[in-house]
């Protein structure tokens, strides 16, 4: 597909799903020019912590000296970026190569601003396909993850030895609020989870809601309103705190470490702080409704190629993604951002220099992308309304049921 046709007029539609599009993941900042015609190449990264020293900057100079070409780097926040991209596109200045966070790819390419792994020859052989699934929309793909990162259990081992649980039985539901109920019994606090009104609200119900069964193109199931109705359980029986209302994955993670908490739902990006709280903890990942390992949404970003007015640019960005995702390069990236590698072979690699990374393996092997069976620019207003359903829920102003036939009418 030529570079005219693919580069349409971006539409208003495009831009409001786009900020919409508030994500669970932290990002970048910046801007420059394409450098077409030079031996300047353009990126834009959502990684504004890592400056010119840093490890990742020299990784990216590294791939530009191996292609041939200089790297111009720019970082913006991961709020900023998606609508830098937008604008930029708009006055034909895209970076050449842009690293971005999943659920903004499906709308990106749904507006035309990103080329397809078949118009640029980029091999994704080697990743994941629950992982790739996330930039995929009408049955094209769009880049290649560099890294994930997901949602789990952690336990705090203490608490659970005082309470009489047996972490080994918590393998569904029913056992982990049984857990829950032996927790309070004993004087602890059950679970800590981020419920608030925004996207981390939906970004923490999605492993119910699809370890229930149910599908995020039908809210209105019996399986999603026991997912919710499970939530709704346990505050009602002060298994969980009224503050999940409000909580962010921050402030939820700092009620777990307090040492209270029997379990919090949250990220790998905690690791280190779980370390550094001086906790005895362990990691579980979500359990299904009856059972197995419930499909989490997945954090991280995707390493993208933008449309240009030279195509013939194509070829050194391809290189460039290349080096970047390669499997020399990923366990290095991969472990400076607290992700998991989004290929098998390197997903090895940090089980056994790390084994707290096991869990967190399995996890992104279950997980599952927000945007994923094209649900692309749909996914914005679906989670809306399923976080403004939780909200209604958990403060008692709705049933699930109601609240849920609610948020599928609305989100249709």
């Amino acid at each position: 597909m030529n570079s005219s046709s693919r580069q349409r007029r971006l539409t208003a539609a495009a831009v409001t799903a786009l900020v919409m599009a508030v994500t669970a993941t932290a990002c970048s900042s910046g801007s420059g020019s394409s450098g077409a015609g030079s031996g300047t190449y353009t990126i834009w990264d959502p990684y504004p912590q890592f400056d010119k020293a840093s490890a990742w900057t020299k990784l990216l100079d590294q791939c530009g000296t191996k292609a041939g070409v200089k790297i111009k780097r720019t970082a913006f926040d991961t709020s900023d970026l998606g609508n830098k991209t937008l604008l930029a596109a708009q006055q034909g200045n895209s970076p050449d190569v842009l690293i971005v966070d999943n659920p903004v790819v499906s709308t990106l390419a749904e507006a035309g601003v990103l080329t397809t792994t078949d118009d640029t020859k980029l091999d994704t052989s080697k990743a994941d396909p629950n992982l790739l699934a996330a930039g995929q929309s009408g049955g094209k793909t769009y880049g290649t993850p560099i890294g994930a990162n997901t949602l789990a259990l952690y336990y705090n081992k203490k608490v659970l030895k005082e309470a009489g649980v047996d972490i080994a039985s918590v393998k569904d539901w029913t056992s982990l609020t049984a857990a829950l109920e032996k927790v309070k019994k004993a004087g602890k606090k059950g679970i800590t989870f981020s419920a608030i009104g925004t996207e981390e609200g939906s970004f923490q119900f999605l492993p119910w809601l699809w370890g229930s069964g149910a599908k995020l193109t039908a809210l209105d199931s019996s399986q999603a309103v026991s997912a919710l109705s499970l939530w709704k359980d346990w505050l009602k029986n002060g298994y969980a705190p009224n503050s999940v209302l409000n909580n962010t994955q921050t402030t939820s993670w700092q009620e777990f470490a307090g040492g209270d908490y029997a379990f919090s739902e949250n990220g790998t990006w905690q690791l280190a702080n779980a370390k550094k709280a001086g906790l005895d903890y362990g990691v579980l990942p979500i359990p299904g409704a009856n059972g197995g390992n419930a499909a989490a949404p997945t954090g991280g970003e995707f390493v993208t190629i933008p449309v240009q007015q030279d195509t013939g640019r194509y070829t050194t960005s391809q290189k460039l993604v290349t080096c970047l995702t390669s499997t020399a390069n990923l366990y290095n990236t991969d472990t400076t951002l607290s992700y998991v590698a989004p290929t098998g072979e390197v997903q090895g690699k940090q089980v056994a220099a790390n084994a707290d990374l096991k869990p967190w393996v399995a996890a992104v092997k279950a997980a599952r992308g927000r945007t994923s069976d094209d649900l692309g620019t749909k996914y914005p207003k679906i989670s809306e309304q399923m976080w403004k359903a939780v909200q209604s829920v958990l403060s008692g102003s709705k049933s699930p049921k109601d609240a849920l036939t609610s948020a599928q009418a609305a989100a249709k």
